[in-house]
């Protein structure tokens, strides 16, 4: 299989989602959209991943490859392509999809609990991921959820945390993908944030306490990596 994935920033990368790629022979290319616009090697992928970074899809004036970005979102979904979206890259798909994309009445950044006892709406999910689980997030914004998607996941911060469109499209707000390393990344590169704090805002020494459940999450990862490569 032929994995493209777009970087918006250095510091969010595939993470884990590198490991399970390699592990399984596929083939995978990027943009790197702080680097280079091409998008040359797009057009053969299987396969599209969005990740994440501090930007708002709003920002379109300030960052205009975005614009193309939302562009070739659009089109990879109109083509079939199976297309995953992490962060800032749900948003960038719920956006290609026509849905709104605005800043959140509160940041959400460290690790809290999920609720996914209702992915039995998302048919194609079912059983995929476990019904609660904590993970990671580091997003101030949100999105409202797409004509024709189902929402399949929420946190007491944000009620709208994942869709799945059709079965081939998914929009997770969290991070699963995060490793050891990458955390520490997202800390150093969030500080400001980390250190405005907020009723779901964890310090750095509290979401450092609960590097454990990286094993969880990235157990969680695969799974719903393994169920998108399977379709």
């Amino acid at each position: 299989m032929h994995i493209h994935y777009f970087q918006h920033v250095p510091f969010e990368g595939l993470s884990c989602i590198a490991g399970w790629a390699n592990d399984h022979r596929h083939t995978v290319t990027h943009t790197r959209w702080y680097e280079s616009t091409d998008t040359s090697s797009l057009a053969a992928a299987d396969w599209l991943i969005i990740m994440g970074g501090p930007m708002g899809v709003y920002e379109q004036d300030h960052h205009p490859w975005m614009t193309t970005e939302i562009a070739l979102i659009r089109e990879a979904i109109s083509q079939n392509k199976k297309v995953l979206g992490i962060c800032l890259g749900s948003q960038l798909i719920a956006a290609a999809l026509g849905a709104n994309v605005y800043p959140h009445t509160q940041p959400e950044i460290g690790w809290f609990p999920l609720d996914v006892s209702f992915q039995e709406r998302a048919a194609p999910l079912q059983g995929v991921l476990p019904s609660h689980f904590s993970t990671f997030h580091f997003h101030g914004d949100t999105f409202d959820i797409p004509a024709g998607a189902t929402r399949f996941a929420a946190s007491a911060a944000c009620s709208h945390q994942a869709f799945i469109y059709g079965d081939r499209v998914i929009g997770l707000q969290f991070h699963l993908e995060l490793t050891a390393e990458s955390l520490q990344e997202m800390i150093l590169h969030g500080s400001d944030a980390i250190a405005a704090g907020g009723p779901f805002v964890q310090s750095e020494e509290k979401i450092l306490q609960h590097a454990n459940l990286l094993t969880q999450n990235t157990e969680t990862m695969y799974r719903l990596l393994d169920y998108m490569a399977a379709l």
